[in-house]
């Protein structure tokens, strides 16, 4: 079984970047299984088999807009098509059912320590999968908005995010840090050139990366 890379921690990461960009759920929030118990209701007419599915589907693939999910549910499991109609009632079901919880859930622990030790003197940034007009709502009703240049969420993917972050402040890639909890993140760093480090709270049941990435519990630890 591979080991999570959790020692010598400090010795991995450089004390100091230019800037920050975080994920939004299980990174900042602890608000993953908000969204894993709002998609299996949407999906819970198909039965117990389908609601499972789609429970972990949805874990594997963090990060990754829910229109991208919902045809994936509807196409691959469910062996039809989606109407945009339909994608859009799907989508503000899901809004209604997660939203209020999301504003409600607690911060990752350590995070909210992070975010205001750090603010002041590092830019901070956001890309989420969640839908850009909805994130923004999330993050200002929780009185977050303070601590981020700027917050991004989907369409819009990981990469191109990071991407255009870069190249409008001038950052050089490998001074900036991307924080997430899922592949997409991953892969959005990667495709950008920016460093990473995974948040993962149990082992091997959420642990999307690569043996080599370094990977953290929580935020308390991550020095920036």
């Amino acid at each position: 079984m591979t080991e999570i890379v959790t020692k010598d921690i400090h010795e991995n990461i450089p004390k100091r970047y230019d800037a920050i960009v975080f994920d939004f759920d299980g990174v900042l929030v602890e608000s993953v299984d908000v969204k894993t118990q709002a998609f299996g209701a949407l999906y819970a007419e198909y039965g117990d088999l389908i609601v499972e599915q789609v429970k972990a589907y949805h874990l594997l693939h963090g990060g990754v807009s829910r229109f991208e999910k919902f045809r994936y549910y509807h196409e691959i499991l469910l062996g039809k098509a989606l109407t945009k109609e339909e994608e859009v009632r799907l989508g503000d079901q899901f809004s209604q059912c997660v939203e209020d919880a999301v504003v409600d859930a607690v911060y990752v622990l350590g995070a909210y320590e992070l975010l205001e030790r750090n603010y002041r003197s590092t830019p901070l940034f956001v890309a989420s999968g969640t839908p850009d007009q909805e994130l923004k709502r999330i993050v200002s009703r929780r009185n977050m908005a303070h601590y981020f240049v700027s917050v991004h969420g989907s369409p819009a993917k990981k990469g191109d995010i990071i991407q255009d972050i870069l190249s409008k402040y001038d950052f050089e890639p490998d001074r900036v840090l991307m924080v997430g909890d899922a592949i997409a993140d991953y892969e959005g760093a990667i495709a950008a050139g920016v460093k990473f480090v995974g948040r993962v709270m149990q082992y091997p049941e959420t642990y999307p990366f690569p043996a080599w990435t370094i990977v953290l519990p929580d935020l308390v630890e991550l020095v920036i």
